[in-house]
């Protein structure tokens, strides 16, 4: 992985001030690029037709979550007067300006894209999206009786007068903004009527009143809902002349604000925040129909306390969000080809049929690295709990939990361990944004079966991945364990992108059980014998490392550094990389989203690359190498380079020793440098350029090859 060198004097490189704001970019207006890249996706045409629908749901999901966190973070902090300056040189209100500025013209390229290119397409395939007014009359007929008999009884219309007060509208929800007239006194009223979270989206209808594709019945031919209600309005107003209305969308505040210093139990206080979140913080979005009349939306505006600013137009449906329902429709040849995850070679018995019985024995003989979803997560990891629930020789598990599903069968294998008489510690954190409440679920079922359950640790959350398992083997204690990127959930595991070691070594055991002392008990442990522990040793270690690259090109070698993670934000980490790039130390960085370090600029960062990868699974591993003088260092694990990662975070880090294991992450890395299909290259202007395959160079997607390869090695 070398590369050639370019180097500046020393004392040109002194010459430059690094803390410089013209030297950053802005943490949010990075992420929008990064969701940018993903609405990219969407209208690709070389991505599948249903997975294009997919990519657009994720966009707006992402949107959705970056409302009601960052941008409603910075609306707290213009009206608490905070002028802070961002690393770039930016106040609150400077960045919610320049968000909505550049959100614009992307959120109307993903609406356009929609209904120009995506709904024609569909139609072309058997999946008909239609609008209530283009239905004939036999599937009005039909959509009526649906109405009467499934929505009407669902819904409640609420009058707005001087005798009932504007209502609450909760948070995402679809609303219908009606306006009527009194046929006795010709007064005009304004109602809300709120679209059922309860019901689907989109009413379908039969198979023998869909649309005809080639002399057949369509695959899908649905209407959206808020349509169907809205051309029967006339049953929830009887009587009542209806003269308009208009569908709306809000978002609000969903940030917890949990004083855990003052909170005497922590579980109570997230539950009570988490009511107040289902009530809904301030509004910080309107979305609302271009053809909405400014007589009803100075009305919205003014009853949701919003400026113009905060008003995005639709041109098309709202909630676009609701598109990923489809990807579950049965048409293969309109999405991604099915993947199966791969069982590794050595759980294999020697036919290759069967799974070996004892999981422990394998991990005994040699560490085990895992690179999901390429490899099966319930063969591996989920078997490892499983496994250890039923050993007799187990005496504890002891796990952290950030994020998991609902229907875990880990935590089903931590509840069965309990059962059978082992010790059982499980660090749930509460305060795993938007998994509150799924979290705080599966703490009580765990305490209620007897698991060990803490909570987390005042001011830190814990991020780490991690999972250890006490066995009596003959005369000695023997510790296995996990140490992995990625949430203890098999659904993302599915999607994700993680790496993991299966392992029994004696030292990174030791280190573990030093690490949930830490977490369960009143250690301060400072130390570790191999494990990097945020907020203990990780930054100034990694900080370390960077400088010992710096070192070695000052002494006439050369300097080499490949990092992967998900986000690039902290400044001091930055300002490091800056020094060894213009030192001369080649650096790759692989970012999928946010990165606020600017490439490409001579006399600073001339030696920094850094591309972006956005593709059919999420990336989310980390992975950070150091050439070293050809004595390389890779680890990997649960922390990405953010301030929150390295000082408000419990995470952790593992060094590889096994020779194997480390060519096997560099061969990963040299995969993901070397796509030309979803990588995607920032520029030093902050413009990311997707790579494109030449007539010398066939197109190279990182992820197939990497499937491939687990496929040739199975």
């Amino acid at each position: 992985m070398s590369k050639s060198k370019k180097t500046v004097t020393e004392s040109n490189a002194n010459d430059i001030n690094l803390g410089d704001p013209q030297y950053y970019f802005n943490r949010e207006l990075s992420w929008l690029e990064f969701n940018y890249r993903v609405l990219r996706e969407a209208t690709d045409p070389r991505t599948p037709l249903l997975e294009r629908l997919k990519f657009l749901a994720i966009f707006s999901s992402n949107l959705d979550e970056f409302f009601m966190v960052r941008v409603a973070g910075l609306k707290q902090q213009v009206e608490a007067q905070v002028n802070k300056l961002t690393p770039d040189g930016r106040t609150p209100s400077q960045q919610l300006n320049d968000i909505n500025q550049r959100l614009l013209p992307m959120v109307k390229e993903q609406h356009q894209h929609f209904e120009q290119m995506l709904r024609p397409q569909l139609s072309a395939n058997s999946i008909h999206i239609l609008d209530y007014v283009d239905l004939n009359q036999e599937q009005r007929t039909y959509l009526r009786n649906y109405f009467e008999e499934q929505i009407f009884p669902v819904l409640t219309p609420l009058a707005i007068d001087p005798s009932h007060p504007f209502p609450f509208i909760s948070n995402l929800s679809l609303n219908l903004a009606v306006v009527l007239k009194d046929p006795d006194n010709g007064e005009e009223l304004f109602a809300r009527l709120k679209v059922p979270k309860v019901l689907p989206r989109f009413a379908i209808l039969p198979k023998d009143l869909r649309q005809q594709h080639k002399g057949q019945p369509a695959v899908w031919t649905g209407v959206p809902l808020e349509q169907v209600i809205a051309h029967n309005l006339e049953s929830l107003f009887p009587g009542m002349n209806i003269q308009e209305y208009h569908l709306f969308r809000i978002t609000r505040n969903a940030d917890l604000a949990v004083e855990e210093d003052e909170a005497d139990d922590l579980l109570l206080a997230i539950e009570q925040e988490l009511r107040k979140r289902r009530l809904g913080g301030s509004v910080v979005r309107l979305e609302i129909h271009s053809s909405t009349p400014n007589s009803v939306r100075e009305i919205l505006m003014r009853q949701l306390k919003l400026q113009e600013s905060d008003v995005y137009e639709i041109d098309g449906l709202l909630s676009l969000v609701d598109l990923m329902s489809f990807i579950r429709l049965n048409l293969p040849k309109l999405k991604d080809p099915v993947w199966t995850p791969i069982v590794p070679s050595r759980l294999l018995l020697s036919s290759g049929s069967e799974e070996v019985e004892d999981i422990f024995s394998v991990i005994r003989n040699n560490d085990l690295l895992l690179h999901h979803p390429y490899q099966s997560f319930g063969a591996t990891v989920q078997r490892f709990v499983t496994q250890a629930a039923r050993d007799p020789d187990v005496l504890a598990i002891k796990m952290t939990l950030y994020r998991t599903s609902g229907d875990s069968p880990i935590i089903k294998a931590l509840i069965s361990a309990a059962e059978n008489g082992k010790q059982v510690s499980v660090l749930v954190e509460l305060k795993a944004r938007f998994d509150e409440k799924n979290n705080i679920i599966w703490a009580r079922k765990l305490e209620s079966s007897g698991v060990h359950v803490v909570y987390g640790l005042v001011g830190l959350k814990t991020h780490t991945k991690t999972l250890l398992v006490v066995r009596r083997e003959e005369n000695h204690i023997r510790r296995y364990f996990h140490i992995g990127t990625g949430n203890y959930n098999p659904k993302t595991a599915r999607i994700y992108t993680d790496l993991g070691v299966l392992s029994c070594r004696q030292d990174l055991g030791a280190d573990l059980t030093d690490l949930f002392n830490f977490l369960t008990g009143y250690s301060r442990q400072r130390s570790y014998r191999k494990l990097l522990v945020a907020p203990v040793n990780l930054r100034d270690r990694m900080t370390e490392m960077i400088r010992r690259e710096i070192e070695h090109c000052r002494q006439g070698g050369t300097g080499r550094i490949v990092a992967k993670m998900n986000a690039l934000v902290d400044q001091k980490i930055i300002a490091t990389l800056y020094k060894a790039s213009q030192v001369g130390v080649q650096i790759d960085l692989i970012v999928r989203g946010i990165c606020c370090l600017r490439p490409g600029i001579t006399g600073l960062s001339e030696n920094i690359r850094v591309i972006s990868i956005v593709g059919r699974f999420l990336e989310h591993s980390r992975i950070f190498y150091f050439h070293n003088k050809g004595e390389e260092e890779v680890y990997f694990g649960s922390a990405d380079w953010m301030p929150r990662n390295l000082d408000r975070r419990v995470e952790a880090m593992i060094p590889l020793e096994d020779p194997g294991m480390i060519k096997d992450l560099q061969e990963i890395l040299g995969v993901m440098l070397s796509d030309n299909r979803q990588a995607w290259d920032l520029q030093s202007n902050g413009q990311y350029i997707q790579r494109q395959p030449t007539e010398d160079i066939q197109e190279q997607c990182a992820q197939t090859l990497l499937m491939e390869m687990v496929q040739e090695s199975a």
